[in-house]
C-alpha cells in the first residue's frame, strides 16, 4: 500500500507539471503537483471507491480552492494592467487544467486501488443545519483572515503591497461580504469531502484543514512567478496556514457532529467484526 501512496504523488505531480509547457520551471511546478496530489491521499483512501465519485469530490476542491478564490485574492491586491486585461481568459485556462488534474487522480486511484474498503458510517448534520454550519465556517474564515491578515500585513507584507489600503478601502464593507463569500465558498467546495470521507471526525478534520491549505496555498506557492519573490512567497504560505486550515478543521467539525457513546461502540463492533474480532458482550452470565 505504502509504494502504491507513493506512485500516486508521483504520477499525480505530472498533473501540474501541465502548467510548466507554458510557464517553464518543470521541476518546481512537478512539486507542486507531488504536493497536491499528496493533500488528496485521505479521499483516494477513504473517499469514493469509484472513479466518477473520486472526480466529483475531487473537481470542487480545485476549482474553487484552487482556481477561483485564489484568483479572484490576486485580482483585487497584486493584479497589473496586463492580468487584468486577460483575467477571464487566465480563469478559463486554470479551470480547464485543474479539469484535467480532477480526472487524472481520480484515474490513478483507480488503477492503484487505493480505495479501502473501510466500514464506517458516517453522521452529518440534516440538510438545513449543514447549511447554516457552511455559513458558520465563513464566518470562522473572515474572523482569522482578519486576524492573522492583519498580523501579516503590518509585519511582513506592508513593503509588498503598499497600496493595498487604498484598493480596498473603497469596497468598504463589502471587502468583507467578499471574504466572507470565499470563505463560504471554500466550505461548500470541502462539503463533498466531508460527507464522503471514511474517516473519524478529527483525523476528517485535519485531513480538510490541510487539503484546503494545500490546494489554496502551499502548492501554488511553490513554484517561482513573476509578482513574488521567494520571502512574499513563503510569508503567503505561513499567513494562508493560519486562514484556510482553521476553516477546513471547523467546517468539518461543524458538519460531523460529536459521535456518541453508543456511536463508538457501533463503530468498534462493526471494525472489530470486520477483522474477525468479534469483541466479547459484557454483562452476560
Amino acid at each position: 500500500m505504502k509504494f502504491r501512496i507513493i506512485l500516486y504523488c508521483l504520477l499525480g505531480g505530472l498533473g501540474m507539471s501541465i502548467v510548466a509547457l507554458g510557464a517553464g520551471n518543470f521541476a518546481w511546478w512537478y512539486s507542486a503537483g507531488v504536493v497536491m496530489t499528496a493533500s488528496f491521499v485521505p479521499v483516494a483512501m477513504f473517499g469514493p471507491r469509484k472513479f466518477t465519485g473520486q472526480f466529483a469530490v475531487i473537481l470542487p476542491v480545485l476549482l474553487v480552492v484552487a482556481c477561483l478564490c485564489t484568483w479572484s485574492e490576486a485580482l483585487l491586491f497584486v493584479a497589473t494592467p496586463e492580468m487584468k486585461q486577460h483575467a477571464m481568459r487566465d480563469l478559463y485556462s486554470e479551470c480547464f487544467t485543474y479539469t484535467i488534474i480532477s480526472a487524472i487522480l481520480a484515474a490513478l486511484a483507480s488503477l492503484l486501488r487505493l480505495p479501502r474498503a473501510a466500514d464506517y458510517s458516517l453522521k452529518l448534520r440534516p440538510p438545513a443545519a449543514l447549511g447554516m454550519m457552511v455559513f458558520a465556517a465563513g464566518l470562522v474564515y473572515v474572523l482569522f483572515y482578519l486576524v492573522f491578515g492583519g498580523i501579516t500585513y503590518q509585519f511582513f507584507t506592508r513593503q509588498y503591497y503598499p497600496d493595498a489600503v487604498t484598493k480596498v478601502a473603497p469596497l468598504g464593507l463589502w471587502f468583507w461580504a467578499i471574504e466572507l463569500g470565499r470563505g463560504v465558498m471554500m466550505a461548500l467546495a470541502v462539503l463533498p469531502v466531508i460527507c464522503t470521507l471514511r474517516m473519524s471526525r478529527m483525523n476528517s478534520a485535519i485531513a480538510v484543514g490541510l487539503l484546503i491549505w494545500v490546494t489554496g496555498g502551499l502548492a501554488l506557492l511553490i513554484p517561482p512567478n513573476p509578482f513574488m519573490g521567494s520571502a512574499q512567497r513563503f510569508i503567503h504560505t505561513i499567513e494562508i496556514l493560519t486562514q484556510n486550515f482553521p476553516l477546513g478543521f471547523a467546517a468539518t467539525l461543524l458538519m460531523r457532529p460529536k459521535p456518541s457513546a453508543a456511536d463508538r461502540a457501533h463503530e468498534h463492533f462493526v471494525s472489530a467484526d470486520s477483522l474477525g474480532r468479534r469483541p466479547a458482550l459484557q454483562g452476560h452470565d
